[in-house]
């Protein structure tokens, strides 16, 4: 299971960890994915989505 929100495609993004001495190594940062129960074309579905796209409730939820 890809970690993208399903809404707005947001996954992981790609950096450096910078230390004191300027050494830089390579890291990820990971979206703040949370699964939410969804009702899409009349079906309920699980969804993965950023905790972004819940607050904004672009969405209806199921019950």
């Amino acid at each position: 299971m890809a970690r993208v929100c399903e809404m707005c495609g947001k996954g992981k993004q790609y950096g450096c960890n910078v230390s004191h001495a300027n050494n830089k190594t390579k890291r990820e940062w990971l979206p703040n994915l949370q699964t939410v129960r969804i009702v899409k074309d009349g079906t309920t579905k699980r969804t993965r989505l950023c905790t972004k796209c819940i607050k904004k409730g672009n969405f209806q939820k199921a019950v």
